[in-house]
């Protein structure tokens, strides 16, 4: 499919810099295709999901993944920036790397946050579109605890563009169930929940299950081709255990709904159902693209925030409840002066019949 049709127009003045407060006040448009579109807001999810379904909610924790220094080769010295976007191994990362070109393998890095010794490192690769690889003179427990001094928390460029990072936004870009430590973004569409919010939709009979999808700077990428088929996704590490699995199934069997919180809770299950046709455990990298004529397998309602045009994650949504159907909410969406991206309001997609479900 052609790039320009997942394109529209959106006022900057509708890009949220920061949340609503409480997090989950925030508004919710309900989408059911061939049906009119509800305005509500994030409490309105205890009359929407019903006793039986399952909430399946990505529990990574973000990393401050930002860190900016200096650049060494020999008495040359420059100033460098890094978004870390993936892990490779115990002591080394991926990283988006400002400025790139002034970047070459073997140079030497002090990374900093002016408060503290110098994390150290070197570029041990070099790939396109300003992507390195850094491997750090720490490794494993040691390097995560020295990130979290050294970093600040990745913002979105779109947010990132328009204001500083703030104290407040590690715990505003941080989910309140956040456990495993490896994301540099946040799975946004669970900002909204809050413990309370939590425990009433426990009360009323739907269960959380906790699956992890380290969300890479990959997901703010924008499309650099034509054509979606030319389109090379960013692969990024999931796991999701038999335990879970099977407590899942179990409940779908029984007649209940799988409700994903964000995209990518969804790209994991989905990714864990395409082998077969069914829920599978499933730990390793995944890189799976959902364009609209995409079959999902286990996801019934998708819970996610309102996404950049021309953008994967539109496309997903698209592919979720139809292009025509998405178009109309975020026409919906913007008219009605929602709040748009990570730290905007959200909407509950449900899923639009696939033909070969039908046959």
């Amino acid at each position: 499919m052609r790039v320009t049709e997942f394109d529209f127009d959106l006022p900057e003045n509708l890009i949220a810099l920061h949340p609503v407060e409480p997090r989950d006040s925030a508004r919710l448009l309900v989408v059911r295709p061939d049906e009119p579109l509800v305005d509500g807001h994030i409490p309105d999810l205890l009359t929407l999901l019903r006793p039986g379904d399952t909430l399946v909610v990505n529990d990574t924790r973000v990393l401050p993944a930002e860190l900016k220094g200096v650049r060494l080769r020999g008495e040359n010295r420059g100033n460098v920036s890094f978004n870390l976007h993936k892990r490779v191994d115990a002591s080394s990362w991926r990283a988006f790397a400002r400025p790139a070109k002034k970047l070459a393998v073997d140079d030497q890095l002090e990374l900093t946050n002016g408060e503290m010794e110098p994390l150290t490192a070197r570029i041990t690769g070099k790939g396109d579109s300003g992507e390195v690889t850094i491997t750090f003179d720490l490794a494993g427990a040691a390097l995560d605890e020295a990130i979290k001094s050294h970093g600040a928390m990745p913002l979105p460029p779109y947010i990132g563009a328009k204001r500083p990072v703030e104290e407040r936004d590690k715990t505003d870009y941080q989910t309140v169930y956040a456990a495993e430590d490896g994301a540099v973004a946040a799975p946004t569409a669970g900002l909204h929940f809050t413990e309370k919010l939590l425990q009433d939709l426990s009360d009323l009979g739907v269960a959380m299950e906790r699956v992890t999808l380290h969300v890479g700077a990959g997901t703010f990428l924008p499309m650099k081709v034509d054509d979606t088929e030319d389109h090379v996704m960013h692969s990024e590490w999931g796991d999701i255990d038999q335990a879970t699995v099977e407590r899942i199934n179990r409940r779908r069997a029984a007649g209940g709904r799988v409700i994903a919180v964000g995209t990518t809770s969804l790209r994991l299950l989905e990714t864990a159902s395409r082998a077969t046709g069914k829920l599978e455990p499933f730990i390793g990298d995944t890189d799976i693209f959902i364009t609209p004529g995409f079959r999902f397998r286990t996801v019934d309602v998708l819970m996610t925030n309102f996404h950049l045009p021309k953008s994967t994650l539109f496309m997903l949504v698209s592919a979720f409840s139809g292009l025509d159907t998405m178009k109309s909410a975020y026409a919906h969406a913007i008219e009605n002066g929602y709040r748009f991206y990570s730290y905007g309001d959200s909407s509950l997609l449900h899923r639009a019949p696939h033909p070969e479900d039908e046959a």
